[in-house]
């Protein structure tokens, strides 16, 4: 029999919340929020309000512009009315394991087995799994910046953070020289490409001079005991590529670093498909088992459904070819599109070679009066003026642990069309004058 209504809230006293909350571990206490969920967040108020707003801040693609595969979606579906709708097994189903390597073997002439495989829900889980796998509290974590959540997730792990701080010149990539000082310390290396936020991507040969040197730091420890440099390798936009760039992966072009490659990758980025959850990581077996229970302690497990779905189309190369090229060409179209643009304001930028990103500086503004008529001296005073005075959102590098007011910013094309990119670029304009 159901009993009277019982008003929480009048149970949450301002003292009683505060009490509350200092149970908080002093990791928690000190976890940031994500600065561009913030930015996010902002956008939508503004356009909520009337305004005209292109958002370029979020990493995602709008759905009915840019659709899964119809092979992705018509499988998911059918397994959902086959009722495949329990647990899946903790390092994912067997078919998808085999696709995942069959993939690999097809497009990136790299050969495992289906027991190097640990699927999750989205690149996330294995991701940070990775990091509480192989870093005790106090050990050093080398990434290079710009780049996408290390300093998050480094802070959760109480790990040492080392940023690279990168160039433009070298399209925001680590060279060999950068990371030499860090590598006698260093448990675990980060890079992903191409890249998030810069839409760069990183030459093979520069990519296989740093798997060199982590050969050759390992095969040093190897003979004083020391634990192994371990490297994860973020390629969940391989399949973006353009402008004639080439995607390679570490262990093609080296195989001696195989043993301590950690490769994170998902359907996400690749099939247009980030609200769908699947995710892998790919690892020696002997990692592997324990990445394994990590995931299946936390019930980080892609669903069931999702998981056949997204075996059937890994195993099907002409629906991906046929998606692809489609895909493809429509995000070229809106990253020319900005880069033309952009060309004909002179603002500088890079060329974009992969992923759904534009890296642009907007250092010029720097000195020029602001929202308040004050000079601008800072990224977020630059963010908040293309945000009022042109309707363009973008995310400045600070978002991806790149200290100091560089005046670089990250353009995302996933969820804008061509014509609103074509009135926001005329908006630009106008503000820059």
């Amino acid at each position: 029999m159901r009993r009277g209504m019982t008003n929480l809230s009048q149970h949450l006293s301002a003292d009683a919340a505060a009490f509350g909350a200092s149970a908080l571990t002093t990791t928690a206490r000190e976890m940031q929020g994500s600065l561009i969920l913030g930015i996010a967040a902002e956008v939508r108020a503004l356009a909520a309000s009337g305004a005209q707003v292109c958002n370029l801040t979020v990493g995602d693609f709008d759905a009915k512009q840019f659709p899964v595969p119809i092979e992705l979606r018509d499988a998911t579906v059918a397994a959902m009315d086959a009722y495949q709708t329990n647990y899946p097994p903790s390092e994912g189903i067997p078919e998808l394991r085999k696709a995942v390597a069959g993939w690999y073997k097809r497009e990136l002439g790299i050969e495992i087995s289906p027991d190097w495989v640990v699927v999750a829900s989205g690149a996330r889980p294995v991701m940070y799994a990775t990091y509480r796998l192989f870093l005790e509290p106090g050990d050093t974590l080398v990434f290079a910046v710009p780049s996408w959540n290390n300093g998050y997730y480094g802070q959760l792990t109480g790990a040492k953070m080392v940023p690279l701080e990168t160039k433009a010149e070298d399209d925001f990539f680590p060279t060999v020289e950068l990371l030499a000082p860090h590598i006698r310390t260093a448990r675990l290396f980060t890079l992903n490409s191409p890249l998030n936020p810069t839409g760069t991507v990183i030459p093979p040969e520069r990519l296989a001079g740093l798997a060199h040197a982590i050969v050759a730091e390992n095969t040093r420890r190897a003979g004083t005991g020391e634990k192994p440099l371990l490297w994860m390798w973020d390629q969940v936009y391989w399949q973006l590529t353009f402008g004639g760039a080439v995607h390679a992966h570490p262990a093609a072009l080296v195989p001696e670093v195989t043993p301590y490659v950690i490769t994170v990758d998902a359907i996400s980025k690749a099939f247009a498909a980030t609200g769908l959850r699947v995710g892998w990581a790919v690892l020696p077996p002997v990692l592997a088992e324990r990445m394994k229970a990590l995931i299946g302690h936390i019930g980080a497990w892609a669903p069931k459904p999702e998981q056949v779905g997204t075996a059937a189309l890994l195993d099907d190369p002409a629906a991906i070819a046929r998606f692809g090229e489609t895909f493809r060409a429509a995000l070229a179209e809106r990253l020319d599109l900005l880069d033309a643009g952009l060309t004909r304001l002179g603002v500088q930028h890079l060329v974009p070679r992969g992923a759904i990103y534009l890296s642009v500086c907007f250092d010029g503004l720097f000195g020029r009066p602001g929202l308040d008529g004050a000079p601008m001296t800072t990224n977020e005073d630059i963010r908040r003026f293309l945000l009022h005075r042109a309707g363009v959102a973008v995310v400045p590098f600070q978002a991806f642990d790149l200290a100091g007011e560089s005046g670089w910013f990250r353009m995302s094309v996933g969820a804008v069309s061509p014509a609103q990119l074509k009135d926001a670029l005329e908006r630009l304009g106008t503000a820059l004058g």
